[in-house]
């Protein structure tokens, strides 16, 4: 049986749905990084805990309870990074989008010190909800 990559048993421990009881796992100037076209009220850069919060509390606000994160794979890549892909699911606009995602994590001192979400909107798959 093998262990857990360190970054991965990390990553576990991240709840979207509370931050402030993971707080910890954020280096000071942790940076999320998000660009989809999809979501143009959300693109920016996201700095620091709380700006991850907020960014958390954007996507609530527009997508409410029809986001999903259905994860795929998880992989470690050296002593750094962590790629996960995801496929995620919301409504907006009353059409459900539904699309690939990756996530690139960076770790520096065990800590998340960047994040890159990079979706597949030229693929993402829609429908009427």
């Amino acid at each position: 049986m093998s262990e857990i990559h360190p970054n991965i048993a990390l990553l576990e421990r991240f709840d979207p749905e509370n931050l402030a009881g993971c707080a910890d796992l954020f280096a000071e100037d942790v940076v999320f990084h998000l660009f989809n076209p999809l979501l143009p009220d959300l693109q920016g850069d996201y700095v620091g805990a709380s700006g991850i919060q907020s960014f958390f509390e954007k996507l609530a606000a527009l997508a409410g309870e029809a986001f999903e994160v259905n994860p795929v794979s998880v992989t470690a890549v050296g002593d750094e990074l962590v790629v996960v892909h995801r496929v995620q699911r919301m409504v907006l606009k009353g059409r459900q989008i539904e699309s690939d995602v990756v996530v690139v994590w960076r770790m520096v001192d065990g800590r998340i010190a960047e994040v890159w979400d990079i979706p597949s909107v030229h693929a993402a798959r829609t429908s009427p909800a």
